[in-house]
């Protein structure tokens, strides 16, 4: 494979997983009205289809 290629897709996936993955938490906190209530657990799984992948990144943000 080209790895030119190959590093440009893995960046425009990693870049829509990030910006998608922030509006869907935005989303959350502003519909929920979670803001001013503590943290917020978060974890992240990415798989992929037919790989043995399993990465799991766990964290919490802080809704001030």
């Amino acid at each position: 494979m080209d790895e030119d290629r190959f590093n440009m897709s893995m960046r425009r996936f990693l870049k829509e997983v990030g910006v998608t993955s922030q509006q869907a938490i935005e989303a959350l906190v502003r519909d929920e009205g979670l803001r001013g209530h503590g943290k917020l657990k978060m974890k992240m799984i990415l798989t992929a289809a037919d790989t043995p992948l399993n990465h799991v990144v766990e964290g919490e943000i802080d809704l001030g």
